[in-house]
């Protein structure tokens, strides 16, 4: 395959300006921008029909635009879709193969469909690294889930695309693959290529991505840096310990909101920085009524900004949007 030539100086290597797509009377993107530079790990959260999807397939072609630009490295997705394709590598959420290939064949064929020829040896490092040597003569139906779903990251990464786009990649998988398949995203994304990951764990996130883009109702509802979002949420966990098991949840905590383990051994609530709420816990505390052994308070996580980013009762403003932090 001819050698794609990508645009000097550097342009974004996504670029969505507007976009807009809808199905029939649902609006599935309403008018999106974000810009995604070069070499950046980017995370896309947001709930089932959020518009994730419909956005990855905006960005690989599988669907047009009503409105809007899609741009990879500056080429446009429809007019140009030859060489956005070669330059994009995808991970789907739906396992879809041929299942009467080997593993081998599978990635070889899936090499062709990108005119690339001679890349054994590559072939060769991504069933190293995503642990399929041993199965590269099985046959897809012989193959458990896990080793699928590490197969279709073989496929996506087989002609060395500089742009990887992951779609619920853990999805389904144990512990121990799941972690296999985070340090190899990070071995990829030191290596320059840029990755989109979407997920629907949250510490998945927190623990990959640079920046976070969270999508509702086809809008971003926040959009900046992962540590930049966690400081916008006043929210504190606080979790006691009770020096001795409650039967019950001391009447002051109830009517803050507090919520009792099962064994009574503790409760958890959230207080918020700008209400008073963590003054006025402090101070039920201090009246010694309430036996503790032990207080813990916790700053905001990415869960935390996702559950207020995406609570129905948020609503868009009147020309459709929330307030969300710009790109760096």
């Amino acid at each position: 395959m001819k050698k794609i030539s990508i645009p000097d100086p550097p342009v974004p290597a996504i670029e969505v300006r507007g976009a807009a797509k809808s199905y029939g009377t649902v609006r599935a993107l309403d008018g999106i921008t974000l810009s995604i530079p070069r070499g950046e790990l980017f995370g896309l959260l947001g709930p089932n029909g959020a518009g994730k999807s419909t956005l990855i397939n905006l960005l690989t072609g599988l669907v047009r635009r009503d409105a809007g630009e899609v741009r990879i490295f500056g080429y446009d997705v429809d007019r140009d879709y030859r060489i956005t394709r070669a330059l994009l590598g995808a991970v789907p959420q739906e396992l879809v193969y041929d299942h009467f290939f080997t593993v081998r064949q599978t990635l070889k064929i899936q090499s062709g469909y990108y005119g690339v020829t001679g890349n054994g040896p590559w072939i060769d490092e991504l069933l190293d690294r995503l642990e399929l040597k041993e199965h590269e003569g099985k046959t897809i139906r012989q193959l458990s889930g896990g080793m699928k779903r590490r197969l279709l990251v073989a496929k996506a990464m087989v002609h060395q695309p500089p742009i990887l786009i992951l779609d619920e990649p853990t999805a389904g998988v144990d512990v121990a693959l799941r972690r296999s398949l985070w340090n190899l995203v990070r071995q990829v994304h030191a290596a320059g290529t840029t990755v989109v990951l979407t997920t629907h764990y949250l510490d998945e996130a927190e623990e990959l991505c640079e920046r976070v883009g969270i999508i509702h109702r086809g809008v971003f509802v926040a959009l900046d840096r992962k540590d930049a979002l966690m400081r916008q949420i006043q929210h504190r966990k606080v979790t006691l310990e009770f020096a001795s098991p409650q039967p019950r949840l001391p009447a002051p905590l109830a009517e803050m909101g507090a919520s009792l383990s099962a064994d009574g051994a503790s409760a958890t609530l959230l207080v918020d920085r700008g209400d008073g709420s963590l003054q006025r816990l402090f101070e039920i505390l201090g009246r010694g009524q309430i036996a503790l052994a032990d207080l813990q308070v916790e700053g905001a996580g990415l869960e935390d900004v996702f559950l207020q980013l995406t609570d129905e009762k948020r609503r868009p403003d009147a020309a459709g949007r929330i307030a969300a932090g710009s790109a760096p």
